[in-house]
């Protein structure tokens, strides 16, 4: 306690970080005004039902910090400017110019990347917005729009999102840690206190068993998360030594670290978007008179409210998604190459292709667990809401993923700048 303490005395002694700390607050406090503001005409307790029994709007609730279940004027959050960078991910397998851009031009070809993934941002927020007002209109939480007022209100959603995207920036440059993550954060603490409220209104002494089993469940939950999240697999790697004039370089030994948990939380996205789209179509067509249309909604809507093939789809589409994104980010062959340009190589393994296939059979086993360990995290609220009967009952699987994350790279990066002040 006492290292804690003297830490945060460390931080706000220090002008230049506390500087940083309070834009951060700053920021934050911000967004959650910004949050607050609503757009006119809502039936709050309509939305509150609608948002409860559409996964899907409940993540992009999550994205947005709460935004939308307040109808507000940043309801798209940052979820255009995720699904822009998720899109130019996918573009560099199919584009190798993309690709030489964000992993062969260094910092300056991540800009150029980042700042492609904003561009596409723009149209992507017209569109969700666009289609978000006319699910909302369809299910009778929006009034019916005039064109000039739909054109108007779609502007306004994309310019919130926008400038979501560039607060998020803002805290990059002059904050601390990752300014779209930091806003993702701040909406699911800031929807802590009516989860509780929900939790203590409903308490029944009877179910105390219950809610301890749920206390110790969460506690292991939080724990497996840190442990998988920080888990690495280190690959031995050695410099060849070399003589240039008189002098000696290399011959140092060092590892590369291979993260047990490659994709993060891409592959609960990917998996929601493919699983819950039917659902938003059908809810499109509902009202449609067309025979077709009709069965075909009620066969989607059969299936997908059916909880336990609901929760095996969603396992089985984490766990292949997880496999995909891991082939985006992580490239053995380029990893071998640059081994090999920099004079290095893994002890045992020859050069070239044999350290691509070496590293390629390392980390298919550890995407593995990673896999089965983000399929886990996405399905245990729908396994603990079919077991217990109770919705209030919940660990969001996909929340705590990224609080723990952003809390451990917060950590992370306030222990470096603390380390570079001391040296």
């Amino acid at each position: 306690m006492q290292v804690f303490w003297n830490k945060v005395r460390l931080l706000f002694g220090d002008s230049s970080l506390r500087k940083r700390i309070l834009f951060v607050l700053f920021a934050l406090i911000l967004f959650r005004l910004l949050a607050a503001v609503p757009v006119p005409a809502i039936s709050s307790a309509e939305l509150a039902g609608f948002l409860a029994n559409n996964q899907f709007l409940g993540l992009l609730n999550i994205f947005s910090g709460g935004g939308l279940s307040n109808l507000s004027i940043v309801m798209l959050g940052v979820g255009p400017y995720i699904t822009a960078t998720i899109i130019m991910q996918l573009l560099t397998m199919v584009f190798p110019r993309l690709k030489e851009i964000y992993h062969e031009e260094g910092e300056a070809g991540r800009r150029r990347f980042s700042q492609y993934s904003r561009a596409l941002a723009i149209p992507l927020a017209l569109v969700q917005g666009l289609g978000l007002l006319a699910l909302l209109g369809s299910q009778g939480i929006l009034p019916t729009l005039g064109m000039f007022d739909r054109i108007t209100s779609i502007i306004v959603i994309t310019a919130g999102s926008m400038l979501l995207m560039w607060l998020g920036e803002l805290v990059n440059e002059f904050g601390i840690g990752n300014g779209v993550s930091m806003i993702i954060f701040a909406g699911i603490v800031a929807g802590l206190p009516s989860a509780i409220g929900r939790i203590l209104f409903t308490f029944n002494l009877s179910q105390l068993p219950l809610y301890l089993g749920f206390i110790a469940l969460a506690a292991v939950v939080i724990a497996g998360v840190v442990i998988v999240t920080e888990a690495e697999r280190p690959i031995p790697v050695t410099y060849a030594k070399r003589v240039r004039g008189m002098k000696m370089y290399g011959g140092v030994s060092t590892y590369l670290p291979l993260r047990l948990n490659q994709a993060g939380v891409i592959p609960i996205i990917f998996a929601l978007s493919i699983l819950l789209f039917p659902q938003m179509i059908t809810n499109l067509l509902a009202g449609s008179n067309n025979i077709i249309l009709i069965g075909i909604n009620k066969f989607v809507t059969a299936i997908l409210s059916n909880t336990w093939i609901y929760a095996t789809l969603y396992f089985l589409l984490v766990f292949i998604f997880t496999y995909f994104y891991t082939a985006i980010t992580f490239d053995p062959h380029a990893t071998s190459e640059n081994l090999q340009k920099s004079g290095a190589f893994i002890p045992g393994t020859r050069p070239g292709a044999s350290t691509a296939q070496h590293l390629s059979q390392i980390v298919t086993r550890l995407t593995t667990f990673g896999a089965l360990f983000l399929g886990i995290i996405a399905v245990l609220p729908i396994v603990l809401q079919g077991l217990t009967g109770l919705q209030t009952l919940a660990i969001g699987g996909t929340s705590l993923l990224i609080v723990v994350s952003v809390v451990i790279d917060l950590v992370k990066q306030l222990n470096a700048q603390l380390s570079i002040r001391e040296y």
